[in-house]
């Protein structure tokens, strides 16, 4: 066997399986917890340990399971390889065997369905494998309740004797409370020619990844169990009932590491659902129903209230965002205001001191510093200056029944209620719009423009002159 520091490591997931206890045609991998499928957990926490290469085995729905891998890690930084029949772990295992018997390696076997383990955990479970120079170790923990796992038996001297599976055990070893963990360290030099080995005769006639353990024993190889203090994160994922509990569990611990360690206030910490990525500054208050999901960033001194979602955006210091909005995708400046009933999505941008009001949308549009639209409008594909005002009801017309097209409102415009802005159109800055206007071609700086289509009614740089005059 190869000295630790001369034995590289590659990480093999298992994640073939359809999971028939979540009564679901979906994998069990994809179902999602903390807004990411189960096996993007697992592969996280696997490249976070520097691993030589990671192996995925697929089979349900293996090109959704492939995207959601490369979603997280990245393109080309898995190999995949296809159980084609699902036989059991052993067979799972096996199907890597054209990629892996040759590696030369140490291979940590994880469970695509059990998102909660650490990698500090793995890190310590690779160390106990090299410092006693075993062949096999096997995660395992105590359980008070240990129906339908694999135990742990072990002889009179504390040694591991083999793994026993709940329906093929004793009902001596159903006793042990010590159980396998499905979580492993294999040298592929002894593991896969014990895979050969293995029968399927069990009552499932699967072949069992958990009889590899015995044939070492028995060939004289050094196997061991590694007990692990905490069960929760070693759990698997089986019915839909556990993973709402996991999904409570991570909530709750995220808005307590928020309360405590961020200093935000939550008026009802059981009724608000924050990402465990996000980031919320110090002082915020967060109020009943509102989610933030993915890589939200919140800044400081913000009052998220009732019913609003935010996603993968960024919001800036003492923002006050109202009732139900939705936020995608998007960018709130400092000093802002948002809502109620308001939709920002697919990049947009209020700069500094902007407001958008009830039932104000904005999709691919930036509103500028210090401008306002705060009724019943429509901005898309739009181009906002700073201290602009949008009347009630305006709409920028961006789509021509085959493309999308570009309205551009410089600074200090004043555009009034009702007005369509048919793109692509530029309205210069210090311009106005007539209440009801149709505005079909661009608009030159200090006009007043009114009618369908709109015209130029009046020069306002003239009066100015006049006026100065």
């Amino acid at each position: 066997m190869n000295s630790p520091q001369e034995t590289p490591f590659d990480i093999l997931v298992l994640a073939a399986g359809l999971g028939t206890r979540m009564r679901s045609g979906k994998a069990k991998v994809l179902h999602q917890l903390d807004g990411r499928p189960l096996i993007a957990h697992v592969c996280r926490t696997a490249a976070s340990i520097k691993p030589r290469r990671i192996y995925v085995v697929v089979g349900h729905q293996a090109d959704k399971v492939e995207a959601a891998v490369q979603a997280e890690l990245g393109q080309d930084q898995a190999t995949f390889v296809t159980q084609s029949r699902q036989l059991g772990t052993g067979d799972a295992v096996m199907s890597a065997g054209e990629v892996l018997r040759d590696a030369g390696s140490t291979l940590l076997i994880l469970s695509g369905d059990v998102p909660l383990i650490r990698a500090d955990t793995l890190r310590l479970l690779l160390e106990r494998h090299h410092e006693l120079q075993n062949v096999a170790t096997i995660l395992s923990v105590r359980m008070e309740n240990p129906t339908g796992y694999g135990r742990i038996v072990r002889d009179d001297d504390s040694r591991v004797v083999k793994i026993a599976e709940e329906k093929d055990a004793t009902d001596d070893e159903k006793q042990i409370r010590e159980i396998n963990s499905g979580i492993y360290c294999f040298e592929t030099d002894r593991l896969f020619p014990a895979l050969t080995r293995v029968q399927p005769v069990n009552q499932q006639g699967e072949y069992y990844l958990t009889d590899v353990p015995e044939i070492l024993l028995n060939d004289g190889d050094r196997v061991d169990a590694y007990l692990h203090g905490n069960v929760r994160e070693v759990a698997g994922i089986n019915t839909r009932a556990e993973l709402a509990e996991f999904e409570n569990l991570q909530r709750r611990s995220t808005i307590r590491r928020l309360m405590i360690d961020g200093g935000v206030t939550f008026i009802d910490p059981s009724h608000a659902y924050i990402s465990s990525e996000a980031e919320i500054g110090r002082d915020s208050v967060i109020y009943p129903g509102v989610q933030i999901e993915g890589k939200t960033i919140i800044g400081e001194n913000c009052e998220l209230r009732a019913g609003t979602r935010i996603t993968n955006s960024q919001i800036g210091d003492n923002v006050l965002i109202k009732d139900h909005c939705v936020i995608v995708d998007s960018q709130v400046g400092a000093n802002c205001s948002v809502g109620p009933f308001a939709h920002l999505r697919m990049n947009s941008v209020l700069e500094d001191a902007a407001a958008v009001g009830n039932f104000v949308e904005l999709k691919k549009s930036r509103l500028g510093r210090g401008s306002k639209s705060m009724h019943l409008t429509y901005l898309g594909d739009a181009t906002i200056g700073e201290k602009t005002n949008i009347g009630a009801g305006t709409v920028t017309c961006n789509y021509d029944g085959k493309h999308k097209h570009q309205t551009i409102i410089e600074d200090n415009v004043k555009i009034g209620s009702d007005t369509m802005l048919v793109a692509p159109v530029r309205v210069g800055s210090r311009s106005v719009t007539g209440a009801g206007s149709v505005v079909t071609r661009d608009v030159p700086p200090d006009s007043l423009v009114a009618g369908v289509p709109a015209v130029v009614k009046k020069r306002l740089d003239e009066r100015k002159d006049e006026n100065e005059a």
